[in-house]
């Protein structure tokens, strides 16, 4: 696959970005299975560990397309209209239409979530503001908070903008309004998403030297991880424990870095890899890396999808093994659902099963949306 396709696409992106969002729906079925968010088994850990390339790549790529689109449209105040534009609608879709397809309830009294849309929202906003200035200095902006904001001390507060900034929590609108529960903060994402941006700049080089870099930019990522979290002095507020006799134990507690706000070794263990998997993906070309890109060319469409899709499969598989819809389906997930009714636990077979019949399903759905969207775009679905 070369890296450029048609309409000034790159092919390597979209194939990377459908990859991670693949690994999203096993996630979030996981999140309708009641499988817990890791575990001491290899199964169940790795279930989950491998969904946290998603958020770093999802949100690291969507500045890399802002960069792309910028350059297709030569204008710096079309893209920041985009952005502000696109920002704003995502943030407005993430406490409506998502929250709903996450709870299939309206209890908006008690429960909304400002998850990763929410933050691409607001990155992107942020993005219109920087994009004004040179490649080199929107990078340099997105390398210090990368890399500088585990420097913030942890701690507790109940000041609403510094929940939204960096750490996260609850925060109660008005007395007798509903919480919003931030999961997602503005450090270092907004950073992420800068970061990203200026890396467009390499799909300008030529196809070889941009190869030699991306080795270079995913190996040193990927050895300074291994470095900061051997010495244990930055980059992450966790703790490994080396255990020569359980080495299982050693290499769980040694992966388990914080995502909440997202620590420098998180980053790092994430986005590293995936850069060291673009300049493979530049040239190959399969049934599979086929079936990515159809996902990759329409992100957006599919996260709307797949939530839906999946709490619905979730309501199917409960009417066929007990005959009935159990009501911890239309809980507050995915932050605050009730506790699971006894022997509710699906399998991880099970879980993988499902989301494979989900990807299916996604996929005739976004080859049409994809096909529709390149030949008669209607002007909201650039948006979308």
């Amino acid at each position: 696959m070369t890296a450029c396709a048609s309409a000034g696409r790159v092919a390597a992106i979209d194939v990377l970005r459908g990859l991670v969002v693949v690994l999203m729906a096993i996630d979030h079925v996981r999140v309708f299975s009641a499988v817990p968010a890791g575990g001491p088994s290899p199964g169940v850990f790795f279930t989950r560990w491998i969904t946290h390339f998603v958020a770093p790549v999802f949100v690291f790529l969507a500045g890399t397309a802002a960069y792309l689109y910028g350059r297709k449209v030569g204008d710096k105040s079309a893209l920041a209209k985009f952005l502000v534009t696109r920002g704003l609608l995502l943030v407005l879709l993430e406490l409506t239409v998502i929250r709903i397809s996450w709870t299939f309830n309206l209890d908006y009294g008690t429960y909304m979530l400002a998850g990763v849309i929410w933050v691409i929202g607001w990155s992107m906003v942020a993005l219109a503001a920087l994009a004004f200035l040179p490649p080199k200095a929107v990078a340099a902006f997105g390398l210090v908070m990368i890399f500088g904001h585990n420097v913030i001390p942890w701690v507790e507060t109940n000041n609403w903008l510094l929940k939204i900034l960096y750490y996260g929590g609850d925060i109660k609108l008005g007395a007798n309004g509903p919480s919003l529960v931030i999961l997602y903060t503005l450090i270092p994402w907004v950073g992420v998403m800068a970061a990203g941006y200026a890396f467009g700049t390499l799909y300008e080089m030529d196809p070889a030297r941009r190869r030699r870099l991306l080795f270079k930019l995913g190996g040193s990522a990927v050895a300074l991880f291994v470095v900061l979290r051997v010495v244990g002095v930055y980059g992450d507020p966790s703790t490994w424990n080396p255990n020569p006799v359980d080495k299982w134990s050693t290499l769980r507690t040694f992966l388990s870095t914080a995502k909440y706000p997202a620590s420098l070794q998180f980053l790092l263990m994430t986005l590293g890899p995936a850069l060291l998997l673009l300049p493979t993906l530049e040239r190959a070309r399969n049934r599979v890396t086929d079936v990515l890109e159809v996902f990759g060319r329409v992100p957006m469409f599919y996260y709307l999808l797949h939530i839906p899709l999946i709490h619905v499969l979730a309501i199917i598989v409960s009417l066929s093994r007990t005959g009935s819809v159990t009501p911890w389906l239309f809980g507050n997930h995915p932050m605050w659902p009730p506790e699971p009714p006894a022997g509710y636990r699906w399998s991880l077979a099970l879980l993988y099963a499902v989301t494979a019949v989900a990807e299916v399903l996604l996929y005739f759905a976004c080859r049409w949306y994809g096909r529709a969207k390149a030949t008669s775009p209607r002007p909201w679905m650039k948006y979308i």
